[in-house]
């Protein structure tokens, strides 16, 4: 009881979502009991009964007790083929993706019980192995770098990278974040034609649907950033996306990810020192540096923290 689930989140259907919501928070996602589940006939596919006369949990809600969320009737009794269904489908993706792969599902177990049960898949991605099994060395004074964080997706150095293109932090304004998406989209285009990798760092959520909470790019228009960095807005806490919205194209082509939050003490990005750089091209919100040395990204996935080296050092 300690441990088994025993409440559930689920969408009000019924509610109302504000657009411009005081925190990232989904007021629409509420907690319920598993007394609304076995209400709504859901429960019965993968409920279980704790009995308090004799301390045994019983396989399904047919007797009363304390109810518990087990997947015995699907798992030990064949309600629903849920694992050969699940082992098909993985093998299959290993199979065209030529590498381990997850997955994500939906089951609709409210049907009739005459009808049978339906099972979506919702996502496939590789799981990318890393070729990079040496530790590598990350021990910077800050004086050295432009950024580190100690939330990062990816492992490996990065070297011989001249460019970078930033959001100025002082000049960023949320509600011109899709003003923001196409001024990154031409840099990326040009930077892309003279097959230059570069450093993209920016404030809010990367690839956001709320234009609110981040800057709504889609992978085209970031696609050359060898290394890209997620930093909190100044005057609004969002959680970090952490490369959530890219994480197929991040991992299958070894992007270096970096989340940086003031708020929670994650991480920093040396702001001065990159609007004291000269320019090569700006726009109204954002600056694109190239530097005379190489800047070097280093990702230690063993002890999940990546710095970004200053030109030279």
């Amino acid at each position: 009881l300690m441990h088994a689930q025993q409440d559930f989140f689920a969408l009000d259907l019924n509610g109302k979502l504000d657009h411009h919501p005081e925190s990232t928070k989904d007021p629409l996602v509420k907690r319920f009991d598993l007394l609304e589940s076995e209400a709504d006939g859901t429960l019965f596919s993968v409920g279980s009964t704790y009995s308090s006369e004799d301390e045994a949990v019983y396989d399904g809600i047919s007797r009363s007790g304390v109810r518990v969320v087990t997947f015995a009737p699907i798992l030990k009794h064949k309600m629903f083929p849920l694992p050969e269904i699940l082992n098909m489908l993985l093998g299959l993706g290993t199979w065209g993706m030529g590498s381990p792969v997850e997955i994500e599902f939906a089951v609709n177990l409210s049907v009739p019980p005459d009808k049978p049960k339906e099972l979506a898949m919702l996502q496939m991605r590789p799981l990318v192995i890393s070729r990079e099994l040496d530790e590598l060395k990350v021990d910077f004074t800050p004086a050295e770098l432009i950024c580190q964080s100690s939330q990062v997706l990816g492992n490996g150095a990065f070297d011989g990278i001249y460019d970078l293109v930033m959001v100025d932090n002082n000049k960023f304004d949320r509600a011109k974040s899709k003003a923001i998406a196409m001024e990154i989209a031409k840099l990326n285009s040009k930077l892309l034609s003279e097959k230059k990798p570069y450093i993209l760092i920016g404030l809010g959520r990367w690839g956001s649907l709320d234009p609110w909470l981040g800057i709504p790019v889609t992978w085209d228009q970031i696609s050359g950033a060898a290394a890209i960095v997620e930093s909190g807005f100044k005057d609004f806490e969002v959680e970090p996306s952490q490369g959530s919205h890219f994480f197929q194209n991040i991992t299958s082509f070894r992007v270096g990810y970096f989340t940086v939050d003031a708020a929670h003490k994650i991480g920093f990005i040396d702001w001065d020192w990159l609007l004291s750089q000269e320019v090569v091209e700006e726009y109204e919100f954002t600056k694109h540096l190239q530097f005379k040395d190489p800047v070097s990204v280093k990702i230690n996935g063993h002890k999940n923290i990546g710095i970004i080296l200053k030109p030279g050092v």
